[in-house]
């Protein structure tokens, strides 16, 4: 039996990856997993960061 593996948007990159984590209804993949965990908050890609994960509050609305 072959597994066929579905590519998921990325949260932070807006690029379709294929590994990565969950956090509530954000996928973020593995390598922006990364890079955030090792951004200290004195850089400026740190609020850049924080904008993005800001998404994972915000309920989706379907009309």
């Amino acid at each position: 039996m072959k597994t066929v593996e579905q590519s998921k948007t990325c949260g932070i990159c807006d690029q379709a990856k294929y590994r990565g984590i969950h956090l509530y209804n954000l996928f973020i993949c593995c390598e922006c997993e990364q890079k955030m965990i090792h951004t200290e908050p004195k850089q400026e890609q740190y609020q850049y960061y924080l904008n993005k994960l800001k998404n994972i509050n915000q309920p989706k609305l379907y009309s």
